[in-house]
């Protein structure tokens, strides 16, 4: 089974896709899932996470099946 890894708004230009398939057997949280996508990049501080649709924090274990999103702080005013 896989996970997907959604990016959103500044993210998905910055990374050039909206989405990715990857293996769940590589990952156990979803700070793992930020360093097999994110070629080397660090996490940003603040950037939120998601996964199943509920915010988590980088050391959430992540599951054969889940969705994980990632997107910048919502600003607003």
């Amino acid at each position: 089974m896989t996970i997907t890894v959604k990016y959103f708004a500044s993210l998905r230009e910055e990374f050039g896709r909206a989405q990715d398939e990857i293996s769940g057997a590589t990952v156990k949280t979803v700070a793992d899932v930020w360093k097999e996508v994110a070629n080397g990049q660090p996490l940003k501080p603040n950037v939120l996470m998601a996964v199943n649709l509920e915010y988590v924090d980088a050391n959430h274990i992540v599951n054969q099946g889940d969705e994980v999103a990632f997107f910048p702080p919502v600003t607003g005013g």
